[in-house]
């Protein structure tokens, strides 16, 4: 009986490179990759902890998607993804890359303005709700809570303001809404029942202490009844 050598593997990954050309990356991944690949790492350590938490559900909503670096990892545990953002051009350059056929679906979307008419059984947002103007973040989170399921999960993913001192030029201009862990779970629990937070530094994520994480994630759950949502 052969023997399979890593080379053999190695044969077969070439093939399949060969015949399905590259996995494409969008704009922002791919700057990520060009200067800062160590962060590329912290946020795709942030789906992974998202995926693990919404294992076994049979459709899940990202609000703020970006170039969707992240989609691969949720569908590892999940039905089905509806990914939404903002941007129209990252939409179309998303639903032009897209190799997972009707598991993943793209929408442009403005979450301050209204929300989908479908519920999902879990919704997550990872480093969107800082860039939500103050005034704005009601109308945001109310439109986050009428697009779930009454049992469904929320995660809410974002920089802690105590970090704020080592952010970049670029990254302080857009922050315009950051959170402490206190200040974010407050603002959540007008409309969940539960809040859990949780810490991260770096790719960590822990229940340590949150004025010295880099960033913040909330797990909420029981969605608390709103008029007019």
């Amino acid at each position: 009986m052969k023997k399979t050598s890593v080379f053999d593997y190695e044969h077969e990954f070439y093939e399949q490179y060969q015949t399905q050309s590259a996995y494409r990356l969008g704009a922002r991944t791919s700057h990520s990759i060009r200067t800062d690949p160590r962060h590329l790492l912290f946020t795709l350590s942030r789906y992974k902890f998202c995926a693990k938490m919404l294992e076994g559900k049979n459709s899940v909503l990202e609000v703020g998607c970006g170039d969707a670096v992240g989609a691969p990892i949720i569908l590892q545990t999940v039905g089905e993804l509806h990914a939404v953002d903002i941007e129209p051009i990252v939409i179309e350059q998303n639903r032009a890359m897209n190799e997972f056929g009707e598991r993943l679906s793209f929408g442009c979307h403005d979450f301050t303005k209204n929300h989908p008419d479908k519920v999902f059984d879990a919704v997550y947002s990872l480093d969107v709700i800082e860039h939500v103007e103050p005034g704005e973040e009601k109308k945001f989170l109310e439109n986050i809570v009428a697009s779930m399921t009454d049992h469904g999960v929320c995660i809410i993913g974002t920089p802690n303001i105590t970090a704020n001192q080592y952010a970049s030029e670029i990254s302080k201009k857009g922050h315009i809404n950051l959170k402490s862990a206190a200040t974010l779970k407050e603002s959540l629990a007008q409309y969940f029942q539960h809040v859990f937070l949780f810490s991260m530094n770096d790719e960590v994520i822990h229940t340590g202490y949150a004025p010295m994480s880099h960033y913040l994630m909330a797990i909420c759950a029981s969605k608390k009844n709103l008029q007019g949502c």
